[in-house]
């Protein structure tokens, strides 16, 4: 229904008035209205149904909640009946005056009916508990298998008892003692009960002795009671399972073993307490010898016999249980496991102010850990892949005593060191300790590491990773360490004695221990036992066991990145690295998946190397300088130009010159020495590096400085290929025939242009093969080229300079080398 324009208020006539201006602004819009009014006659009937159906809604929510009051009001009066009546009925029964003191009086009624109902649930578990005793000790003479039922159904309560006491807040603790002490009396009296009667067949058939009885029905009786204690044990076993501790570190010990391991044990303790002869401090291998020799012994014994029963029962229990019986001959061993343990309790003590007693004690706990892994792959868990931790981790981790035992053997090893060290012959040159073709180092060196190599095998059976670092790094490092001071210490003595200085203190007596070949030999020491040492720490560090050393110390540097643990004991990584590799502290900053490349001995090898090269230089510039020195007489030769051609046959080899014998004597003295005290490489980098320096010294003193006739340029030829054959001579083994040439080439380039004779009829060059490979030049050898013409193309110009020194097959010299060397020729200089 249309609304007239008289009831709408102000507000709504101007919405309307807006609209009519939105929808008619022109004249044309008034066409439009028809469909307009249309439109808003729809809208306006929309809106109508709208608000007719929120409405009903509106009805229906307020019927709704009309109803819901009504209903709590009527239940909230029925409450008030029943509370009432319940109160009535509290007063009459507690006849209370008030409904408080009806409550109060109530629920102490009710706390005491509570407590009476505990009460009689404790006397009846009280009284199952005691039946159950009292059931299992009647029967078992009778039926010892079905003992085990009621004793199995006492266990499962204490069990249950103990399982419900935490959310029971700790009640009834009297309740759970008597039931758990009533369950460990029970077992006991039942193992005793088994245990005797395995015992009684045990006599029958002479066990332990030799002349067992293993008759069929001793054998069936035997086995029928091992079954009983390992049907005693079983649920032993499942609880020691499913808690917390690790079967791997204290594996069980079956019942029916222990029976049999007693009178072993009464016998070892017989043989190994007291003042017996076999009870000796010094030999403790006496004792572990005798453990090893039962098992060896026996376990023919048990594995025919007792594997079959312990087949049957791993079959039988849960999977989880199944590797207790899994092999008779390691349960054997694990039974036998506790006589060690005792007596290492008592022996320890006595020996541990005894250095070497606990030494000795030490590596034959670790021999026994190792015949028990070797010789029988022991395992107490077989589903580990772990390798047994052995005697001798429980003596040096459990008991801790590995600190001491590191302290005895790093005072051991270092008293060796310097047994060695102060050995008359330690710093001999040992020439028959390595091959030949090897550098030599000192007897004192070679000692050292077979010491090293003693103290690998002496920690390599340890199982704790934390202790072989130690052992490396306190003991290995650390000499290795002493012994490259010492090698730096010999080095700068050395230099010391052939600075200016120490000639001038020392006198004439002390530069005889440090001149010629005595002072290389004093360099060779050095050189030698550097190299050698260094060479055996490469070895080292491809080693199957370094290389498991390194492999774990790098796993352990990534496991403990996050936590900053140490890497082992109190090493941190920073301590690690600095001992033996910067990769280790590499891949700890880098993080998990750092693969730095590295080796256990990088530090220490890293020490020597460098020890090695600088001595290897100190060798090279002292050979030098002895040569050098030994060279100034012939660089003061001064008759080259001079010289004549000698009256007799041109093949007639000409002498060397009489000024050349001082370096020619140094020269095979020094060489010589060194060819046997240097390896082939080292030899020839120092003898290369001594060509060169022989041929800068005669290019600069000799050839640049004068001038040369035909026969002094043949003499000078005939000089160089005396040196260079001495040299050869020297080396030998460890060099080629013609090296020295090539190692001088520079300087035979320059021989064959001071050779060139003014005429030529030879069709050879000097210095020139049928090869065309440069060999010393002879007296009488002619050049192709005569001096004239080389001196016309070289000074032309520079390509006719090169075309010429390729015909020449001059390689080295350049143009102006070449030219300054033709003009030391007295034809050219003279005009």
């Amino acid at each position: 229904m249309a609304t007239s324009a008289a009831s709408l208020s102000a507000d709504e006539r101007a919405r309307a008035e807006d609209y009519l201006n939105d929808k008619i602004q022109v004249s044309a819009d008034l066409e439009n209205l028809d469909a307009l009014l249309s439109s808003l006659r729809a809208q306006h009937e929309l809106q109508q149904k709208q608000l007719s159906e929120a409405q009903k809604v509106l009805s229906d929510a307020t019927k709704a909640r009309d109803d819901h009051v009504e209903a709590l009001r009527q239940r909230a009066e029925t409450f008030n009946e029943q509370q009432a009546d319940i109160d009535q009925r509290l007063k009459e029964i507690t006849q209370s005056e008030t409904s408080d003191q009806a409550v109060q009086k109530f629920e102490t009624s009710m706390e005491k009916l509570q407590k009476l109902e505990i009460s009689t649930g404790y006397v009846e578990l009280l009284q199952e508990v005691e039946e159950l005793s009292k059931e299992s000790l009647q029967i078992i003479e009778s039926t010892p298998l079905l003992a085990l039922k009621p004793y199995a159904r006492l266990r499962d309560i204490v069990l249950a008892l103990r399982n419900a006491q935490p959310a029971a807040e700790g009640a009834a603790p009297h309740l759970i003692d008597h039931a758990e002490q009533l369950a460990l009396a029970l077992k006991k009296q039942i193992k005793d009960n088994f245990n005797g009667r395995l015992q009684s067949t045990l006599e029958k058939m002479k066990w332990p002795s030799k002349s067992l009885v293993l008759t069929d029905d001793l054998i069936a009786e035997w086995t029928n009671h091992v079954e009983l204690l390992l049907e005693l044990q079983i649920p032993e076993l499942e609880q020691r399972g499913s808690g917390p501790e690790s079967p791997a570190v204290s594996p069980p010990i079956l019942f029916p073993l222990e029976v049999m391991v007693h009178p072993l044990e009464l016998r070892f303790k017989y043989h190994f307490s007291g003042d017996k002869p076999t009870n000796k401090l010094d030999k403790p291998e006496y004792f572990l010898s005798h453990i090893l020799d039962l098992v060896n012994n026996e376990s023919g014994f048990f594995a025919q016999y007792l594997q079959p029963i312990l087949d049957k029962k791993s079959q039988a229990v849960k999977p989880e249980l199944a590797w207790n019986f899994f092999d008779a001959s390691h349960a054997f061993i694990t039974a036998l496991l506790p006589i060690i343990r005792s007596k290492i309790s008592t022996f320890l003590p006595q020996i541990s102010n005894y250095p070497q007693l606990l030494s000795h004690f030490v590596h034959e706990v670790m021999k026994f850990d190792n015949e028990i892994c070797e010789t029988w792959n022991y395992l107490p868990d077989p589903y580990s892949n772990d390798r047994w931790e052995g005697m001798a981790w429980e003596v040096l981790t459990n008991q801790g005593w590995f600190d001491r035992w590191l302290q005895v053997e790093k005072d051991f090893a270092l008293a060796r060191y310097k047994e060695i060290i102060d050995a008359a012959d330690s710093g001999h040159i040992d020439y028959d300790g390595v091959e030949h073709v090897a550098s030599k180092p000192t007897k004192a060196a070679i000692r050292v590491n077979d010491l090293l190599e003693t103290i690998t095998e002496r920690y390599q059976p340890l199982t704790s990773f934390g202790q072989k670092l130690r052992f490396l790094i306190d003991i290995q490092i650390t000499i290795f360490d002493q012994f490259h001071e010492r090698l730096h210490s010999a080095l700068e003595a050395y230099l010391a004695m052939t600075s200016a200085l120490g000639r001038t203190v020392q006198g004439a007596d002390g530069q005889a221990s440090v001149e010629g070949v005595a002072g290389l030999e004093r360099l060779c020491r050095v050189f030698g036992s550097a190299e050698y040492l260094e060479k055996k720490m490469q070895d080292w560090s491809n080693d199957v066991f370094f290389v498991e050393l390194w492999s774990e110390l790098q796993e352990r540097v990534r496991q403990n990145k996050d936590n900053g643990q140490n890497v082992a004991g109190t090493m941190s990584v920073a301590d690690v690295a600095s001992r033996t590799s910067q990769a280790v502290a590499e891949n700890h900053a880098h993080g998990k998946d750092s693969k730095s490349e590295g080796a256990l001995f990088d530090e220490t090898a890293s020490a020597y190397s460098r020890l090695r090269l600088r001595s290897e230089a100190i060798i090279t510039s002292t050979l030098i300088s002895n040569t050098i020195s030994a060279l100034k007489p012939y660089s003061r030769t001064a008759t080259w130009a001079t010289l004549s051609a000698s009256s007799s046959s041109p093949e007639t080899l000409i002498p060397p010159s009489a000024d050349l014998a001082a370096a020619t004597r140094t020269l095979s003295t020094n060489i010589a020495f060194l060819s046997r005290a240097l390896g082939i490489a080292p030899l020839r980098r120092i003898v290369r590096q001594l060509l060169l320096s022989i041929q800068s010294f005669i290019w600069d003193n000799v050839l640049s400085r004068h001038s040369f006739s035909d026969a002094g340029a043949s003499q000078m030829t005939s000089d160089i290929n005396h040196l260079c054959d001495v040299i050869d001579m020297a080396v030998g083994h460890a060099g080629r025939r013609g090296d020295s040439e090539r190692g001088m080439k520079k300087l035979y380039e320059g021989l064959v242009l001071l050779s060139l004779s003014a005429h030529t009829t030879d069709s050879k060059l000097p210095g020139e093969t049928g090869e065309g490979q440069q060999q010393p030049l002879e007296t009488g050898e002619e050049a192709q080229l005569s001096l004239w013409e080389v001196e016309k193309r070289l000074f032309k110009d520079n390509e006719s300079a090169r075309a010429v020194l390729a015909e020449l097959k001059i390689e080295i010299l350049t143009e102006a080398e070449s030219r300054t060397v033709v003009e030391r020729r007295v034809e050219i200089g003279s005009q």
